[in-house]
């Protein structure tokens, strides 16, 4: 199957042909479904955390943050801002010089209100001599976005959105980056004011990256009184996955193999790398002005509290567990808080014997621990939280796409339509054992739960196989905590005209 240049290749890439072999069976059988009990909710698997115990997790954060902890905060940055201008590009390609679509209107009606429109208006003026106002008056609507998109202009069709103009302040205009460097030393600050941020990008936009870290993070330490200590990081190329044709065969151009970037599931190669007490992961685009960052700042505080709160329990729990001789009371004193804090269910539990019972309870307390902040649905894309069955007949607590339910299903797709909330990707986690140790974060990995997704290059169709989600199947066989957090702390940009939203003004 494998020729002379395909497996130099795949020595250069670190991937095996076994490997290889692995994913095409995977294209001919697809991912097994999950058998899901319930959707998480309120009354089963979500936590409300009432004003008394805000106070509580607030104060335990603090008294974390003063302590010899390393805290970071993680946020996948590779993506580009293409999608975000998918009607812009739509009408650079249309048949009509005037936009006719409500999102094209509304992005022309507000243009002004755009954080990047002076810098735009001073590309129009250098490239085509006139201002955005003037060229607009001149029914010139395809030149604006021109300036906009192409590299000819500010090249923002093609940038990472992570570095695009965002927000306006009365003295200078944020990206994403600088937001989330603002926003880390709100909460992620340990006694010595000290601030970790790890940035995962693409290999074509590190330097842009570096340059724009390198351009500001003077003025914002001195600005925040920090000290900040940002990194970067590259998806792997071993964790590319191979694409496939109609047949399920290799996919080849010029008789060469085409390979496509694993997803975001292949991000957790990049968190296991990282060495940290608590890790914060937030996406990129999640990002508001300083105006409205209380509700963020404050919840992020609350749910690292619950998790260092957790944590103390289970590492203690985890000591008492090492006698062999641990009591009867004491083992279902721990089995209570291993299902109704940590939901995990063992419906067999009852028939095991001592011994059975401590391995097991010792087993399911020491894995990493990660509290994800949940949203009430609303309507926007998003995982959502699920009571599912794993491979061991026991029930915990996971992250779903859509895709990984069996929505042919009446029963299925009726569990997943009683989901009130999603996954907003406000995660806070805890990577070390209770000895201190980092755990090996591939172990605990689901690497039957990624998807298979249809593409097209250069015209024909194409296979193309995702890994397990990070925040599903990569962190399959986790301790799981489901906590509700405001809608307030949610604000993706999705589309260019969600900057328009008030949470972005």
């Amino acid at each position: 199957m494998f020729t002379t240049n395909d497996l130099q290749l795949l020595k250069q890439k670190g991937i095996t042909p076994e490997q290889i072999e692995q994913q095409l069976q995977l294209f001919a059988t697809d991912f097994p479904y999950l058998k899901i009990i319930s959707a998480a909710t309120p009354d089963n698997g979500i936590k409300l955390i009432d004003n008394k115990e805000i106070a509580h997790y607030l104060e335990e954060w603090e008294i974390y943050l003063a302590g010899n902890f390393t805290i970071l905060k993680f946020v996948p940055a590779s993506g580009a801002a293409s999608r975000m201008f998918k009607d812009l590009f739509a009408f650079l390609e249309g048949d009509s010089a005037m936009p006719e679509n409500a999102p094209e209107k509304e992005f022309f009606e507000k243009i002004e209100k755009f954080a990047f429109y002076d810098l735009l208006n001073s590309k129009c003026i250098e490239n085509e001599g006139k201002t955005i106002a003037a060229l607009v008056a001149e029914n010139q609507y395809k030149t604006v976005v021109e300036n906009l998109l192409l590299p000819r202009g500010l090249n923002y069709g093609s940038l990472p959105k992570g570095l695009l103009l965002f927000h306006s302040y009365t003295a200078e205009k944020r990206s994403p980056v600088q937001e989330h460097l603002a926003e880390g030393a709100m909460y992620a600050a340990n006694n010595q004011h000290n601030v970790n941020i790890h940035f995962t990008v693409s290999a074509e936009h590190r330097q842009l990256f570096e340059q724009h870290i390198k351009q500001h993070l003077p003025e914002y330490e001195k600005r925040l009184g920090c000290n900040f200590a940002v990194s970067f990081s590259e998806q792997k190329p071993n964790t590319d996955t191979i694409a496939a044709n109609s047949r399920n065969e290799p996919f080849r151009e010029n008789g060469e193999l085409v390979f496509r970037p694993g997803g975001h599931g292949a991000l957790i190669e990049n968190l296991n790398d990282l060495d940290a007490d608590i890790i914060f992961i937030k996406n990129i685009d999640n990002v508001v002005p300083d105006s409205m960052k209380n509700a963020t700042v404050i919840y992020k505080k609350v749910i690292a509290g619950y998790l260092v709160d957790l944590q103390k329990q289970s590492f203690g729990y985890l000591k008492e567990l090492e006698n062999k001789n641990i009591s009867v009371e004491k083992i279902e004193e721990i089995a209570d808080f291993c299902e109704h804090q940590l939901n995990n269910f063992n419906p067999a539990f009852k028939k095991l014997t001592s011994e059975e019972k401590r391995d097991y309870l010792f087993r399911k307390l020491n894995r990493p621990i990660r509290v994800c902040g949940m949203v009430k649905n609303t309507g926007e894309p998003g995982g959502g939280p699920f009571l599912t069955v794993n491979s061991d007949e026991t029930i915990s607590a996971q992250i779903l796409e859509s895709s990984q339910i069996d929505l042919t299903k009446p029963e299925e797709k009726d569990k997943m339509l009683k989901s009130t909330h999603f996954n907003p990707v406000d995660l806070v986690c805890g990577i070390k054992n209770y000895k201190g140790e980092k755990f090996d974060l591939l172990r605990f990995v689901d690497k039957n739960t990624g998807f298979i997704s249809s593409k097209s290059k250069n015209g024909k169709e194409l296979k193309a196989l995702e890994l397990p989600g990070l925040w599903n199947g990569a962190m399959s066989d986790w301790n799981s905590v489901f906590a509700e957090v405001p809608i307030a702390t949610f604000n993706p940009v999705k589309t260019v005209n969600d900057l328009l939203r008030v949470a972005h003004q």
